[in-house]
């Protein structure tokens, strides 16, 4: 038996993983397959300084200690840097250097890592016996100790809630005297890219977002302007940073940053406030479970406090019970899973079980809700040794759709979330939330996903999207047809119905409009059949094809032939992506109409009785009076006011039919095995 000390003293050198031309890392040891340490994360360093100690009880020096290099990346998997062994059997206390290779790329220079170790033998059969005593407890220390440190490191202590406003006199970048000037946050290892403004050297951006504080002193946000050129590489127009420490906090602060290596000068909002649910936790001291604190939570959110703190929605709690089924990524036949649990931005994860296949997490989650209608994401990861982590299986879980208190299996899909793959996960949740704030939310801009992967040219997206563009269009000519039947007398009772409709035309007011559009809902709702064959119609709709097709694709598409074609490359995207937008808002009134979603449904009932309420009671002149002097002086009132229309941002909360295919719950049949399981889904 033997005492290691090791000291993590720096790295030399390290491989570039993020695009700026830096890395974040940090270092793992293992130990006989098992993690026993974990570094802090260096941010932005490719010579970082860690000087960090730890002991290890080793028991045969046969067995080297793996020590690997990763790349944080919030919201992503982790980049790897490197391997290294270091082997026990010559040590003494001497410094040690290790040079960082990939199994897959031995030829690749990734740097170093410089360390100093002792490593001290213990021979007496009483100290043995002593040892083995101390050796449990140092390992079960070292367990409390890496679950406490990742744990830590994972919870934020407050948001930064920041408004970028507009730019104003950048430097022109382009022939035409002009730039497409977009920016680019960075705070820790969170990172938010803003919109592209085209031809313009005083961009009006008006977008809002949140970033989490991990520290105390609020860190240093580091902010980049660049021009977008399409076809080569990006021009750098100039940075700023800004010291969140001496902000006050829960005050709003207008600031105007100058652009430290050009002209110019960017215009923030910059807001800090404190983070109320945000936790991890076993399952015996749940926040929901004691009923002291359950009753203080629902009075926090009752209909008395529904016009205190707008933002605070409400809370949701997690609980990651177990997984069952899962498929082996390991040659020895098994998985080492991890769980990671998203809801909009906020990311958090469950600890590694090694080596199983039916891993038990039981650990309970909190987080923040701001908008009731998010989509709590689930997905297990297996850790590897030398690559990023693999994708075992993943759920997405609309809130609305949950049920309090309930454990419930989901089966897991794979990563587009169009069809199954091996394993169950068991989750509870409780969603705790403001009804009248919830209402409020729904008609403000939603909030957007930091980091989402770049929009590529798929054939077979383009034509589902085509697909159901010609649905849309395809609706609208059978109620034109339908509408000229009227006039062909095909049928005798429906063209006169009709021709009384025309009689009631003579006497229409406009408060009828949405009184006309209130009675299809609650039609709907009392006699449609829709809501009950959505799943079977939606599946029918959508015929998914294997993703080989993308793969083949993929390996059809040579580096420079794409190079070459970049400009046809982003005209294919933005007809890609402007049919999926009319699709999706074609798709989004129907599934309002046909009750997809209850609680937007009934909202727009309440919208629709009120404005009903409103036209028959008030002359429509005063009402557009009213409308106009409000969008006029709005501007006067608040120079920086987002911009947003109410309409659109309700509707962007109603899922699509891809939406609802995504979020469709596969049914678990608890006598199935995985395998049968996944090929009756499929079928």
């Amino acid at each position: 038996m033997y005492k290691l000390e090791v000291e993590l003293k720096r790295g030399h050198n390290l491989a570039v993983r993020d695009r700026g031309g830096s890395s974040d890392p940090y270092v793992k040891f293992k130990l006989a397959g098992k993690e026993v340490f974990r570094s802090k994360t260096i941010h932005k360093n490719l010579n970082p300084v860690w000087e960090e100690k730890t002991s290890l009880i080793v028991d045969s020096l046969s067995e080297p200690l793996y020590v690997k290099v990763f790349d944080y990346d919030f919201g992503l998997q982790d980049d790897f840097m490197g391997s290294a062994y270091l082997y026990l059997e010559s040590l003494e206390t001497i410094p040690v250097t290790l040079v960082l290779q990939d199994p897959h790329h031995p030829e690749q220079d990734l740097g170093s890592l410089e360390f100093a170790v002792t490593l001290t033998p213990k021979h007496s059969p009483v100290e043995e016996r002593r040892d083995s005593t101390v050796r449990a407890l140092m390992i079960q220390q070292q367990s409390l100790r890496l679950s406490e440190l990742h744990r830590k490191s994972q919870l934020w202590r407050g948001i930064v809630s920041i408004a970028l406003i507009e730019g104003r006199n950048l430097i022109p970048m382009d022939p035409n005297g002009l730039s497409d000037p977009y920016a680019k946050f960075r705070l820790g290892h969170q990172k938010y890219k803003s919109k592209t403004v085209p031809k313009t050297l005083s961009p009006q951006w008006r977008e809002q977002f949140d970033l989490h504080l991990y520290e105390e002193t609020g860190g240093v946000l580091e902010i980049t302007v660049w021009d977008r050129d399409t076809g080569r590489r990006d021009d750098f127009i100039g940075r700023c940073q800004l010291d969140l420490s001496p902000l006050a906090k829960e005050q709003t602060h207008h600031l105007e940053l100058p652009l430290e290596e050009s002209r110019g000068v960017l215009v923030l909002l910059v807001t800090l406030t404190a983070s109320a649910h945000v936790s991890i936790a076993d399952l015996s001291v749940t926040p929901l479970d004691d009923p002291q604190e359950r009753r203080e939570i629902l009075k926090r959110y009752g209909v008395l406090k529904s016009f205190s703190n707008l933002k605070d929605v409400g809370m949701v709690q997690v609980k990651v019970m177990r997984a069952e089924g899962l498929m082996a990524a390991d040659v020895n036949g098994k998985s080492d899973p991890f769980c990671v649990l998203e809801l909009n931005n906020d990311r958090l994860q469950t600890h590694t079980v090694y080596k199983n296949l039916s891993p038990e997490w039981n650990k309970a989650f909190t987080f923040n809700l701001k908008d009731v209608h998010s989509v709590l994401e689930v997905t297990v990861f297996d850790e590897d040794r030398d690559r990023s982590a693999d994708f075992l299986g993943k759920v997405a879980i609309p809130l609305l759709h949950i049920r309090n208190g309930e454990q419930k299996g989901y089966l897991l899909k794979n990563k587009d979330l169009t069809g199954p793959t091996k394993g169950v996960i068991y989750l509870e949740v409780d969603v705790i939330y403001n009804t009248v704030k919830a209402a409020l939310r729904t008609v403000v801009p939603a909030e957007q996903k930091y980091i989402e992967e770049e929009p590529k040219v798929s054939k077979q997206l383009l034509h589902q999207n085509f697909n159901r563009v010609k649905r849309c269009i395809m609706v609208l000519i059978s109620y034109g047809t339908y509408i000229n039947s009227c006039f062909e007398w095909e049928s005798a009772q429906r063209s006169i119905i009709s021709f009384l409709f025309v009689v009631v035309v003579w006497n229409f007011e406009l408060y009828m409009l949405p009184l006309a559009l209130l009675l299809l809902l609650v039609w709907n709702y009392f006699f449609s059949s829709s809501r009950d064959t959505a799943d079977m119609s939606m599946e029918a709709m959508f015929e998914w094809e294997d993703e080989e097709d993308d793969k083949d694709d993929k390996d059809s598409e040579h580096k420079g032939f794409m190079d070459k074609l970049y400009a046809i490359q982003d005209v294919f995207i933005s007809v890609q992506n402007a049919l999926d937008e009319v699709a999706s808002y074609g798709e989004r009134i129907k599934n309002t109409v046909n009750w997809t979603v209850p609680f937007l449904s009934w909202l727009a009932i309440t919208a629709l009785c009120l404005a009903t309420l409103l036209l028959y009671l008030i002359p429509l002149r005063y009402l557009v009076l009213a409308w106009g002097v409000n969008k006029f002086t709005k501007k006067l009132r608040d120079p920086y006011m987002i911009d947003n229309n109410e309409l659109l941002d309700f509707l962007s909360r109603v899922p699509s039919d891809v939406q609802v295919m995504q979020y469709h719950e596969l049914k678990v049949d608890p006598g199935q095995s995985p395998n049968k399981r996944k090929r009756a889904n499929l079928s």
